[in-house]
């Protein structure tokens, strides 16, 4: 029987020792009966990443980029040299994961037993290694969106594979079929956040089915929130609503993520409606503060 073929893609800028634990902790992953490659993307760092990972690890495709690729892009144009590998599965990761040595084994598992499946991990975090980390999205029209359950453990889940609505980017296992029937990314309304899981459920939408594998476990590190509406200033709350277009809260970025990934056109504008009015409501109470 012949080695599965993975092709392992990470876009990366300027966190040199994350990648490089990163791709030290792949190192150790148990790869009986497949045949791994990796791509990092590297997007124009500054701090010597791509030296690093050519000393460290010399077997590793190393694509450049300018500084402009950011997550969507630098995932897209991995993707599309690992196409020409003719892989049977991708794997599409970022670089602050630890990995648990037989995630992949168990990833590979359930998509070979689950037909027409795209399988995500079990993400935790690496500073409090029990608890769930951006896992079982669910769209909730009059809450304003996409939301997830908070303050939920590893012992929460269910054992075996489960089917979810969305799921974070972090570390995904896609079956070629699946990509080439999708096609990539969309990094022109999406090159931050957000496109990752607009990605997934558009190949939910064509009937791939989204599942957690919950005994394949991947840690992250927590996420850099932005800086709350209570500690910015009026002019600066404008700007970023309006002008600043890779901030998380610029309004088109929120439209477009919600009219993109809903179930419906109605229930994608209904929830940016809910969303405008807390925001409104936020906005309005920060500005008389100030």
């Amino acid at each position: 029987m012949k080695n599965l073929k993975i092709e392992i893609v990470m876009p990366v800028h300027n966190r040199r020792k994350t990648t490089v634990q990163c791709l030290k902790s792949l190192e150790r992953i148990d790869k009986t009966g497949l045949e791994i490659h990796i791509i990092v993307v590297d997007d124009g760092s500054t701090d010597g990443t791509t030296e690093a990972i050519q000393k460290m690890f010399p077997e590793i495709e190393i694509i450049s980029g300018d500084g402009t690729l950011f997550y969507v892009g630098g995932t897209n144009r991995g993707i599309s040299a690992a196409l020409k590998r003719n892989p049977d599965y991708i794997l599409t990761v970022v670089d602050d994961s630890i990995f648990h040595e037989q995630f992949l084994q168990r990833l590979i598992k359930t998509a070979e037993t689950k037909a027409h499946s795209i399988v995500g991990t079990l993400l935790l975090l690496w500073d409090l290694p029990h608890k769930v980390f951006q896992v079982d999205f669910k769209w909730k029209t009059l809450d304003g969106g996409w939301s997830q359950p908070e303050n939920v453990t590893a012992f929460d889940f269910p054992q075996t594979a489960f089917e979810v609505e969305g799921m974070a980017g972090n570390c995904i296992l896609f079956p070629v079929d699946a990509i080439k029937e999708c096609g990539l990314l969309d990094e022109k309304k999406f090159p931050h956040n957000w496109g990752d899981i607009q990605y997934v459920v558009r190949m939910k939408k064509l009937g791939w089915q989204l599942l957690v594998e919950p005994k394949s476990y991947v840690w992250c590190e927590p996420n850099t929130n932005a800086k709350p509406l209570n500690q910015s200033s009026t002019l600066e709350i404008f700007y970023n609503l309006f002008r600043n277009k890779h901030h998380p809260m610029n309004l088109k970025r929120q439209f477009l993520m919600r009219w993109d990934s809903a179930p419906t056109k109605t229930d994608g504008l209904l929830s940016f409606i809910v969303y405008l009015m807390s925001l409104t409501s936020k906005t309005l109470t920060v500005i008389k503060k100030g």
